[in-house]
């Protein structure tokens, strides 16, 4: 017999002899642990409950894989635990059956095999409810691939399927896989904590090689949603050829090793993400040794994260720092010492096939190779195998249930899948300390791990290095990692590097992750939290400097009392209410005297009674603005100056209406002074003022507004309207048409007596007026600073200086200087001598 059939029978000896499950065994197990598992259980007319499990060990030429026989140990171990417990199951005994599925390619006829009866014949019904298939739960297989197969022949018959190592999310969903539990979470938890690892180190900048088979595919589109949601991009994605069973490299599959590496090398990427079966790697790291490439942080998915043939090469130590996502560590009392136990060697029980009798239970071959793994296996402690320990233990309890045992036997009934899922679905047990249950989709919520590999004999060969919760979804409990790198320090692997506080990214070409930076200009400023590849502008009221990542208040500028413009201004604007004060004072007291009658006499305290106003409304200057203060600046000032120069121009025309107009049009004077037409026409002049007044402010609002000092924008100026240029220019025209006529009328009366003539007065407090104001919208239209308010403080108080001071002074001067010339007889003579010289 030659090498190839050697390993062919040392493979079907080991499938016919662990097949065989103990004597009077009630229930069997069966498994493959090659490189899937699968694990079922049978009831039958008998009330016997058959548990199988697909998966067995390779030897010699098809180089046995260490963790498949692990996995079968911890079958194996969990099966005789049960069997030996007394109130667990008590008078029922489970026994075992073990196949290889060979990784994806031997699915489908074992299915078919326990679907079917005791006459290997698999009946097409309508309803499967009273149907009893050999087996009534599946235990595996280990990989996605092959779960999701095997799901959609078990659950047309609802039986139960707990898988141990398959992640896929797609088996998530009920309405397809109505019958599948998993003992290890899915893969958006494990994508999840890989994520969180990369950015706890600030790894944006990765490369991801994926298997070329669905578990590869599936895994890296899941990976690029979460990378997604967390700015980390993907330098480049390969496909690792999947070898042959035999490992058997083909040249096209080892010149695409050649060019994997080689772009791993030249990439700035220093983080590696592998989806992929161990199958797929040996030849890779290979190849990775042989370039030696260096200096990588290897990420692992669970498939080889603490897989101890990979282990074995320990030249890679010197290629990188290796991380992995796997179940958390976890210790199967007594399971170390039954893994290498031999099993004792018996006759094939009957009604075996005759091949089966060259055969016994040991596989002294598969054992020894095993053997050399024991410390490895030891030290990296029980993670999927108590996948296995825990899936076993709960078909148990669920049987328990089911059969209604009590401490010292069970009832001897057939049980279909259907009734066993939905005891499955319940259990509620602790083992080991850890409570077993499965949520809403399936899935028993354990913990995972990040672990590191570890060379170093004194040392776990993967260590703990993070926890990751799935009810937190959250990576904690973050421990030091020992990098290989000089002086232990964290590996980069950022196509950019981080900007400077205040610098916006600019993307070059198509990845987020390469930029460069760019100073934020003054006036804008970076969120990084909100945007980092746009600076924002500041708000109207908050300015920033270059490259700042906030924004301050700008420094609100208003006229102060404490300033030296307004004590100057309000100084006058005192004098100017004391003297208008003295002046109401003077002209009260000879109120009857020919010179404050001749100046207008109850006129003069209409004129009067506006300043003494609009003196006391000076402060609404000072301090911020407000409504109440904005109302005042343009209402109130204009208005008392429109009365003033309203009083000026009729007094004027009234002077010469009754030098020069009252002989000639009588009944016209008679009119006017029968009907007051002097207040007539204030009053109506007044109120066309207030319509003008109150349409600027119904167009122009009288809400505070501020603006930027364009010289200084640290620097907000507060204002009362952004428009009051032209509100100013619009309440002036009609003072300056008053100002016009009063001037006309004023010079028409030029020849009147002195005492009368009121022209040079009136024209000086015109045209002072006219040209203050002119300036003044000149010098708005200019500048814009808070020097525009005290100017237009400054102008109004002249204003009211000039009206009060120009007019009613020299009157006042008169009164009290030449009290002679204040009597009716001078006044007399003064009007004779004004007729003889016309005459």
């Amino acid at each position: 017999m030659g090498p190839q059939a050697r390993a062919v029978c040392s493979v079907l000896f080991l499938l016919q002899v662990l097949a065989e499950p103990p004597e009077n065994s009630d229930f069997y197990l069966a498994g493959d642990y090659l490189l899937g598992g699968l694990f079922t259980l049978h009831a039958n007319v008998k009330g016997t409950v058959n548990l199988r499990y697909l998966k067995v060990p390779k030897c010699k030429e098809y180089e046995m894989k260490v963790l498949g026989y692990n996995l079968m140990q911890a079958m194996r171990f969990a099966v005789e635990e049960i069997n030996n417990h007394r109130s667990l199951l008590p008078g029922v005994l489970l026994g075992y059956e073990i196949v290889d599925i060979c990784y994806v390619f031997n699915n489908v006829h074992p299915v078919l095999y326990f679907l079917a009866g005791e006459d290997y014949l698999l009946p097409i019904e309508d309803d499967y409810s009273s149907y009893a298939p050999r087996v009534v739960a599946v235990i595996g297989p280990d990989n996605s691939e092959s779960t999701m197969t095997v799901a959609h022949f078990l659950s047309l018959f609802l039986l139960p399927q707990i898988t141990y190592s398959a992640i896929s999310d797609d088996l998530r969903d009920k309405l397809s896989f109505p019958a599948v539990l998993r003992t290890v979470l899915g893969a958006h938890h494990h994508m999840e904590a890989m994520v969180q690892l990369m950015v706890h180190f600030r790894w944006n900048w990765i490369i991801v090689l994926v298997s070329s088979d669905d578990y590869g595919r599936d895994n890296s589109q899941l990976l690029s949603k979460h990378l997604a949601s967390h700015d980390i991009c993907i330098a480049f994605q390969e496909v690792l050829p999947m070898p042959q069973p035999n490992q058997t490299v083909t040249p096209y599959e080892r010149q695409r090793l050649v060019v994997i590496v080689q772009k791993l090398k030249q990439s700035t990427a220093r983080v590696v993400v592998v989806f992929s079966p161990d199958l797929a790697l040996h030849n890779f790291f290979l190849e990775v040794l042989n370039q030696n490439f260096t200096g990588a942080v290897w990420i692992a998915s669970e498939s080889w994260a603490v897989d101890p043939v990979l282990h074995n090469l320990t030249e890679l130590r010197h290629t990188g720092t290796f991380l992995g996502v796997t179940t958390q560590r976890m210790t199967i009392p007594g399971f170390n010492e039954f893994r290498l136990r031999r099993a004792q060697a018996r006759q094939p029980a009957p009604n075996r096939p005759a091949r089966g009798a060259t055969c016994n239970q040991e596989c002294d071959t598969c054992l020894d190779t095993t053997s050399s793994f024991k410390t490895i296996l030891t030290l990296s402690g029980d993670r999927t195998s108590y996948g296995v320990y825990s899936a076993v233990y709960t078909v148990a309890h669920a049987l328990h249930s089911l059969l209604g045992c009590n401490q010292t036997k069970c009832r001897k009934e057939v049980v279909y899948p259907w009734q066993l899922l939905q005891e499955i679905k319940k259990v509620n047990f602790t083992l080991l300390g850890h409570q077993i249950f499965f949520d809403q989709q399936g899935d028993l919520p354990v913990c995972l791990e990040i672990v590191q590999r570890q060379w170093d004999p004194s040392q776990s060969p993967f260590q703990t290095v993070a926890s990751y919760h799935p009810m937190l979804q959250k990576l904690r409990d973050i421990r030091e990692v020992s990098w290989h790198t000089p002086n232990n320090t964290v590996p980069v692997s950022m196509c950019s590097k981080n900007c400077q506080p205040g610098q916006r990214k600019k993307v070059v070409g198509m990845h987020p992750c390469c930029f460069e930076c760019i100073d934020c200009l003054p006036g804008t400023f970076l969120n990084q939290t909100a945007d980092e590849f746009d600076c924002q502008p500041c708000p109207s009221n908050e300015w920033s400097h270059r490259n700042d990542t906030s924004c301050f208040k700008r420094r609100l500028v208003f006229l102060e009392w404490q300033e030296a413009p307004t004590i100057i201004v309000i100084t006058l604007a005192a004098l100017g209410f004391l003297s208008t004060l003295a002046i109401v004072v003077i002209f009260g007291m000879h109120f009857q005297t020919p010179m404050v009658r001749s100046a207008g006499g109850p006129m003069c305290f209409l004129m009067l009674t506006p300043l003494l106003v609009a003196y006391m409304m000076v402060p609404v200057y000072i301090g911020p603005p407000t409504v109440f203060s904005c109302l005042c600046r343009q209402a109130f000032f204009t208005i008392c100056f429109t009365i003033c120069i309203s009083c000026f121009t009729v007094r004027s025309f009234q002077i010469v209406c009754i030098f020069k107009m009252a002989s000639r049009l009588p009944r016209a004077y008679a009119y006017w002074v029968r009907y007051h037409g002097p207040y007539v026409f204030v009053a109506f002049v007044t109120a066309l003022k207030g319509v003008i007044v109150a349409g600027n402010m119904l167009g122009m609002t009288t809400e505070p507004s501020t603006h930027a000092d364009l010289d200084d924008p640290k620097i907000m100026i507060v204002s009362c309207n952004p428009n009051y240029r032209k509100a100013l220019l619009l309440n002036t025209s009609l003072d300056l048409l008053l100002c016009v006529a009063g001037f006309s009328f004023a010079y028409t009366g030029r020849e009147l007596p002195t005492n009368y003539n009121e022209a040079k007065f009136i024209t000086f407090c015109m045209t002072f007026y006219f040209t203050s104001s002119i300036s003044l919208c000149t010098f708005m239209s200019v500048y814009d600073g808070v020097l525009v308010t005290i100017l237009d403080l400054l102008v109004t108080v002249l204003n009211l200086l000039g009206i009060g001071l120009g007019y009613f002074g020299p009157k006042c001067y008169m009164i009290l200087s030449y009290p002679e010339r204040n009597t009716q007889a001078y006044f007399n003579s003064m009007i004779q001598g004004f007729t003889m010289g016309r005459d």
